[in-house]
């Protein structure tokens, strides 16, 4: 099973203050089985690399529906566990 770590940085970015899209985005990784942690300035998950791609689809989806405007991702694999 190979692992990653993805960090995601949704915007419109305002500090201590996620916002219904951030939200989304949580629970969207959520329901995928995963356990985000959100940070100060992104969010990050570490999980199977197959499981955090197919996340990336919904989250993208379920993020602009409650209305963000742009992502920065950064997908770390970090090989078989």
């Amino acid at each position: 099973m190979t692992q990653a770590h993805l960090e995601i940085l949704i915007e419109p970015f305002r500090e201590n203050e996620p916002g219904p899209h951030v939200d989304a985005a949580v629970k969207a990784l959520e329901d995928a089985g995963l356990q985000p942690d959100m940070g100060p300035f992104a969010t990050s998950v570490d999980g199977d690399i197959h499981q955090i791609t197919d996340a990336i689809a919904a989250l993208v989806r379920a993020s602009v529906g409650a209305g963000a405007t742009a992502f920065q991702f950064r997908l770390e694999v970090r090989g078989d566990a």
